[in-house]
């Protein structure tokens, strides 16, 4: 992040969307991790989004992120300051940590508490010298929409992964109204980073039909719908653009392709009553990264 590049658009993975991948079945063929890096690699992505390793498992990721040239970022789950602090001290020790992507698990705080723990997370992360995005999610201090939009008002500087497919699962959008619309826009300018998931308000991760094949690139003449499709692709590329507008040299918009494991993957009863999963969490992700760079070529 430090090159003189101009500002850009990374296409990550999910290490957490790779869970069970290469055992739809559930025969028990999960690709290994060197196996799982590698396809991530050939299939064009930038990097990975993961979790923070330790010890050999560190030494491990190291060598595989050097073998294939990849970045490499991290999730958080901090309830305080504090808790924060401690991790992005693990974080700079690993090293090459490009940002970390902060689900702040305080669901229930509200009010001046909730901006004053906020702001303080973002003083930290500057000082720390980590980017630290706070994701807007379920669960979490993000969790209600109308919270989350008071608190960009109070912190104009506060910096947001945005995944709304907690927010249209959370209001049962199976349209977006006027009023849901203008409230996520008004989260928009302050995007920093993106999670690509799609809901179509009942379940959180559903998946968008494609007619055709993709190879292992993502390359192929695919045709894709489906009615919160258009609404997604909206958000995304605004995001894109209001992030571009304030970027500066060398800076990088990561763009997470994260489709999670049952239970988020929906799954039905398969041979043996083993649960198999309904979709393609593999090649429903390489859609995502295609509509991306696509939606990034109109920034």
């Amino acid at each position: 992040m430090s090159t003189k590049r101009e500002p850009r658009l990374e296409v990550l993975m999910s290490w957490w969307g790779m869970n069970g991948l290469g055992d739809q079945n559930g025969a028990g063929d999960e690709w290994s991790m060197e196996e799982k890096v590698r396809r991530i690699d050939e299939a064009g992505y930038d990097g990975i989004n993961g979790m923070l390793p330790e010890g050999k498992e560190a030494e491990r990721w190291h060598r595989l992120l050097d073998q294939y040239n990849l970045s490499y970022s991290v999730n958080a789950y901090p309830k305080t300051v504090e808790e924060l602090d401690v991790f992005l001290c693990k974080a700079k020790s690993f090293g090459r940590i490009d940002f970390v992507n902060v689900q702040v698990m305080r669901p229930f705080l509200v009010g001046e508490q909730a901006v004053q723990l906020l702001a303080g997370m973002a003083e930290l992360s500057r000082s720390a010298g980590i980017p630290a995005f706070i994701e807007t999610h379920r669960g979490t201090i993000t969790q209600d929409l109308l919270r989350t939009v008071e608190y960009a008002h109070r912190l104009p500087g506060l910096e947001l992964t945005i995944d709304f497919s907690h927010y249209v699962v959370a209001g049962e959008m199976y349209t977006v109204s006027d009023e849901a619309e203008e409230l996520l826009q008004a989260l928009l300018p302050l995007t920093k980073s993106i999670h690509a998931r799609i809901s179509n308000g009942e379940q959180v991760q559903i998946d968008v039909p494609m007619f055709g094949s993709a190879d292992e690139e993502g390359a192929a003449d695919l045709e894709f719908e489906h009615p919160m499709l258009k609404h997604f692709q909206r958000w995304w590329l605004v995001g894109m653009r209001n992030w571009r507008q304030v970027a500066q040299k060398g800076e990088m918009l990561p763009f997470v392709c994260e489709l999670g494991p049952p239970p988020y993957a929906i799954t039905v009863s398969g041979q043996h009553d083993k649960q198999c999963e309904v979709s393609d969490r593999w090649t429903q992700a390489l859609l995502f990264a295609r509509i991306a760079r696509s939606l990034w070529e109109r920034v």
